[in-house]
Parts: structure tokens; C-alpha cells; sequence
């Protein structure tokens, strides 16, 4: 394993290259925070040294800072395994200094990595480097000043939108917004930004401290406006993340006290965000996101995943759809099967729809857009699938069909197809029992709606080939989802934690709690909606189909409510058809629909679960409901 450290090199020019160097994207680890201390001491101390570069090994400047020092944090509660990078370092050591600096950027530069570039007195970039503070996706603000500089460099708006959205930019546009001083090749990069060094040395370019510029600014009253509504904004969309209302608040500050008085509320309220629940939560997940790449003998047995360049999809419903959609826009080749001309336009259309929607929002170019559908073609039999390299059935939750299809498909693809299905319940064994390639069987689970859902759980059988589990885990980040590998059973392992979270919504409703109030509730919560309000989205067909899975696999142990199968009899089925627990109009939010109400008491009627007020245990003992409740 590479050791963490930085090393200096002094030219014939006089100027010192300190280079960073903690692969795979020199993480700001706290030797190399020593590191970068100790070799500016040196370079202060040197005759020999004009001006000094500041760059990464390997073509990246930073990551950022080691996250791993947060996990230290958070297991002993104390705040001195932090360093005193942002006054100490950035602003004594670097900005201060009576020599000047220059970042040498390449790669990219994240986080504490854009903020030791910040400090900088001048930032020469290399082409598409990557520029951005995600901090506040990990429940933190920005901790060594970006908070203050950045905003001074490419303006407020900007400076607020690339903090609360975690949201990056290219060198190019950094060098448009003033961020960036020059965008030159990689091969010209440090001798560039040697001679910009030497430049500043002797007055032929700016000897920039960025803390205390603020022609970027506007005046205060203009700089509150922005903030106001950036404050309105975060409450609206992010109500339960403290760290959003706090980053403006140090914003703040530094705009009406000076941006060294924003520095020292910036490190104050970093502390307290850092010991937060929601930072323990969201670095949790970012650590257990990257554990998700790392599956024991199937990612480290030296296997190379293969080539998937087309994909047959078995039903265009909305989760075929969808999956399909997933796949063309990431330049893959899809060929979308139905049972008849009228699905298939359907389908078709969708994709479209789906398509048009992501144009519309910014994610998609019309020129990919085109690129994207071009990459699909509708078929009515398995001709098209001859040459394809993986199937994946998205069809209803029925066994004997799935197994039909498998059945009929492994006859006709070839022998390295990989035979995959989207079953959200469905135990794999009994998918693929009737066919003889039970190696190739895997599931592919993807969430609605699946062209957005970053969720992709991976669905092992004991008979599954590694090979085939590397295949799919590397279309799905392919198709920039996070797949998670789990073994086979009813309801793997999304569905069995959701199960009873969905049956003891029910419960409570059939004991005659207002439904609209519970999904309130769990909205009130931090959930994005409720389990009503979701059930509109997934469409009942699924949850009817999930229910009667558990409730053969759990005989007694699940509470079955009627609720569901009304709202089908009553031709409703949420959000597919615009009929469901809430209505649905273009341009509008959904609200609650009252015509439902009559549904919902004849459901309590013949649930009957309060006989007497009194609650009946005998069908949920020991089971779910007992847990949820």
C-alpha cells in the first residue's frame, strides 16, 4: 500500500514544486495536511525558493479530506483527531505567506482538495478537471474556508448552488466563472504554473488573496436577498438537513463581519455538524455504498467482467420501461418485447415520455436524446435475441410465467447470455427451476421509477456464476446505479425490510387511523413520501402480487388487507391511470382524493380487526405486524 506523503522539489527557476501524493485521489489524510505544513516551513525558510506550486501525483489534484478521520470522530466523540487545516494551514501558512502560490490542477479537485487550491493565489487547471464542495451531501459544510472563498471567486449564486447541491463544474467553466486563472493541457500544466509563479513574483500577474476580494459579492442588502431565498429553497427541499440552513448562516457571516470572522464560524459550526446524527447517517451510507464494490470471491478472484453492449427487455410496462430507458441512455442497445402491437407502442411511447422528461430537466442533450432512442428497437418474438447478451424479464409477478419465458428464452439465446429478471419478491430458485442453465440466473431488481432509482439489487442463486454477478454489477454502474448483491429468498433484502414498514401502514389505517395523516407523518419524518403516496407510484399490481408472496412464504404471520384489492375492483391503480389514494394532475402536486374514503371504511368493515374494540393478535403473532407495531 503507497505511502501518504508530500514532496518538494526546487527548480533552477526557484520555484517549489510540493506535490501531494495518497493514491487512488490523494485524500487529504492528516499526514499529508503535516506534510504540505512542513514543506512550506521549508520553503519559507529557503533562499533558493521565489514562489511554490501546489499539485497531486498522478494526475488528480485531491479527493478531499480523508473521510475516514470523521469515522474516528464519530466512534470517540472527539473533535482533536480534526486538524486545524483552515487558519493554521490555509490561511497562516498558505495565503499569508510572503511567497506566492499556485495550484497546478488536473483531475480533479474536491472538497478540502478545491479549498487548499482556494487558498492558493492563483489556480491553473488542466482540461475537464472536476471542481466542487460535496461536503453538504455528507451532512457537513465546507471546513477549510471554502465556505468564504469560493463565493468571492465565482459569485454568490453560484458559489451557493455548487455548495447546497454538491454539484461540481469542469475547469472550463471554472476558468469562465473566475475560478479557474487558465485551462492548459496536462502536458503544459507545470511549467505553466511555474511561470505564473515567478509571474506573480515579480508583478506581471495578481498576487490574489481570495478571503478578501469581494468585488464578487454585491453589495450586503443585494448578498441577503440571495441568501433568503436560497434559504426558503433549502427549507422547501430539504427540511430535515441541518447542515444546508447552517452553510447560508456561515455564508453569512463572513459577507457582513469579513471573511476571516466567516472562517472562524465556519470551523465552529463544522464541529457541531460533524458530531450530528444526520453526518453519522450520511457518512455511513458513504462508506457503505463504496463497501457495495466489494463482494468476497466474486470481485477478488481476478475474473474481468464482459462486454454487455445489448439487452434484450421482456415487458414494456412501467418497470420495463423504465429499465430500458436506463439502458439506451447509457449507450447500450435495448430490444423491448411484447405480447402485442398495442403494449408494445405503449412501451414504446413511454421510453419516449421517459426520455423527453430527462431533456426537459436538464440531464439529457436533445443530440443524446436522439443518440438514446435511436438505440432501441420493439419486437413482437425472441428473433432479436439471438445475439443479445443479456435478457432481463420485467413482466408481473407471476412464477409459471416466469418460468415459460426462461423455459423459451434459454433455448434461443446464446449459451453466454445472461438470464436475468426484475421479480421484486420472487425466490430465484423457483424462477429458474425448470430451465438447465441455473448458473446464468440472476436477479435484477430495479426501482421505480428505474430510469432514476440509483438502487440496483443484484440477486444471487447458490448456483449463480461469479462471472454473471461481475456482468450485472458492472452494467449497473454502468448505467449509474448502485447495485447491491444479496442472496436469494422471498423478498431479498429491500422488499423484507420494507414488508412490514408497508403492512404496519395498513394495520394502523384498517384500524381506522386517517391514511393521508400517516403519510404526513413519515413525510414529516425525512422519507420523500409516505407508503401510500408510494403505492400509488409502484401501482397496486405489484403490491397485490408482493402481499400474496409473503403470504404464502410467512403462512400466518402476515396481515392481509382488503384495502388493495378494493382499490383494483374500483378500476384504480394509483398513479398509472391517475386513480389512486391521492389525485393526479399535470403540473399540480397529488393530493388527497376524498372519493377514496368510502373504500377505505369498507376495507376497516371487512377487516375487522377491532371486533368489540378490541384488536385481534391471532393472525399477526409473532409475525410482522408485531414487530412493526
Amino acid at each position: 500500500m503507497s505511502k501518504a506523503e508530500v514532496t518538494m522539489e526546487v527548480g533552477n527557476d526557484g520555484v517549489a514544486v510540493i506535490t501531494m501524493s495518497n493514491p487512488p485521489v490523494n485524500a487529504l489524510a492528516l499526514a499529508i495536511i503535516a506534510g504540505l505544513k512542513e514543506k512550506y516551513a521549508e520553503a519559507m525558510r529557503r533562499n533558493d525558493v521565489k514562489a511554490i506550486v501546489v499539485t497531486g501525483k498522478g494526475g488528480r489534484f485531491s479527493g478531499g479530506f480523508d473521510i475516514n478521520v470523521f469515522q474516528k470522530v464519530h466512534k470517540t466523540a472527539d473533535l482533536s483527531h480534526l486538524p486545524d487545516a483552515s487558519i493554521d494551514l490555509l490561511v497562516n501558512t498558505v495565503e499569508d505567506a510572503k511567497k506566492p502560490s499556485v495550484a497546478a490542477v488536473e483531475g480533479l479537485a474536491l472538497g478540502g482538495g478545491l479549498e487548499v487550491a482556494l487558498a492558493c493565489h492563483a489556480r491553473i487547471a488542466a482540461p475537464k478537471t472536476q471542481l466542487g464542495l460535496p461536503e453538504l451531501s455528507l451532512g457537513v459544510i465546507p471546513g477549510f474556508g471554502g465556505t468564504q472563498r469560493l463565493p468571492r471567486l465565482v459569485g454568490l449564486s453560484k458559489a451557493v448552488e455548487m455548495m447546497r447541491l454538491s454539484k461540481s463544474i469542469s475547469s472550463e467553466e471554472g476558468y469562465k466563472l473566475g475560478l479557474v486563472d487558465a485551462v492548459v493541457s496536462s502536458e503544459e500544466l507545470l511549467k505553466v504554473s511555474r511561470r505564473w509563479a515567478l509571474d506573480i513574483v515579480n508583478k506581471r500577474k495578481p498576487w490574489v488573496r481570495s478571503l478578501h476580494q469581494t468585488d464578487k459579492l454585491g453589495s450586503v442588502s443585494e448578498a441577503l436577498e440571495i441568501l433568503k431565498i436560497s434559504r426558503q429553497q433549502a427549507k422547501k427541499t430539504v427540511p430535515h438537513l441541518p447542515q444546508h440552513q447552517a452553510c447560508l448562516d456561515v455564508i453569512e457571516e463572513g459577507i457582513v463581519h469579513g471573511g476571516y470572522s466567516g472562517l472562524l464560524k465556519e470551523t465552529k459550526v463544522f464541529n457541531e455538524l460533524v458530531l450530528s446524527d444526520t453526518a453519522k447517517g450520511l457518512i455511513h451510507v458513504f462508506f457503505a455504498q463504496r463497501a457495495t464494490s466489494k463482494v468476497p470471491n466474486v470481485t477478488d478472484i481476478g475474473l474481468k467482467p464482459r462486454n454487455v453492449k445489448k439487452v434484450a427487455v421482456i415487458g414494456g410496462g412501467l418497470m420495463g420501461s423504465g429499465i430500458a430507458t436506463a439502458l439506451i441512455i447509457s449507450n447500450i442497445y435495448v430490444v423491448l418485447k411484447e405480447v402485442n402491437s398495442e403494449y408494445l407502442l405503449k412501451g414504446i411511447k413511454t421510453i419516449e415520455a421517459n426520455v423527453r422528461g430527462l431533456v426537459t430537466k436538464g440531464k439529457l442533450t436533445q443530440d443524446k436524446a436522439r443518440k438514446a432512442l435511436s438505440m432501441l428497437k420493439g419486437v413482437l418474438d425472441y428473433s432479436e435475441f439471438k445475439d443479445v447478451d443479456m435478457v432481463i424479464e420485467a413482466v408481473i409477478e407471476n412464477i409459471p410465467l416466469k418460468q415459460k419465458i426462461f423455459s423459451e428464452i434459454e433455448k434461443i439465446c446464446s449459451p453466454h447470455c445472461i438470464l436475468a429478471t426484475n421479480t421484486s419478491t420472487i425466490d430465484l430458485n423457483l424462477v429458474g427451476e425448470k430451465i438447465s442453465s441455473q448458473d446464468r440466473i440472476i436477479g435484477a431488481h430495479f426501482f421505480s421509477p428505474a430510469h432514476v432509482m440509483p438502487l440496483l439489487e443484484v440477486v444471487r442463486t447458490e448456483k449463480t456464476s461469479a462471472q454473471v454477478i461481475l456482468d450485472l454489477m458492472t452494467v449497473g454502474k454502468a448505467i449509474k446505479k448502485i447495485p447491491v448483491v444479496v442472496r436469494s429468498c422471498t423478498g431479498f433484502a429491500v422488499n423484507r425490510t420494507f414488508f412490514p414498514y408497508a403492512q404496519g401502514a395498513h394495520f394502523l389505517v384498517n384500524l381506522g387511523v386517517d391514511l393521508f395523516r400517516i403519510d404526513r407523518v413519515i413525510s414529516n419524518f425525512g422519507l420523500p413520501m409516505g407508503p401510500f403516496q408510494l403505492q400509488d407510484l409502484s401501482g397496486y399490481g405489484v403490491a397485490e402480487a408482493v402481499g400474496k408472496e409473503f403470504a404464502t412464504a410467512f403462512q400466518g404471520r402476515t396481515f392481509e388487507s382488503p384495502l388493495v384489492n378494493l382499490l383494483l375492483k374500483n378500476g384504480r391503480n394509483g398513479k398509472q391511470n391517475g386513480r389512486g389514494y391521492y389525485i393526479y394532475e399535470k403540473g399540480s402536486k397529488p393530493r388527497p382524493d376524498p372519493s377514496v374514503l368510502p373504500i377505505i371504511e369498507e376495507s376497516r368493515r371487512l377487516a375487522n380487526i377491532m371486533p368489540g374494540g378490541k384488536v385481534l393478535i391471532s393472525a399477526i403473532k409473532g409475525g410482522f405486524i408485531a414487530f412493526c407495531i
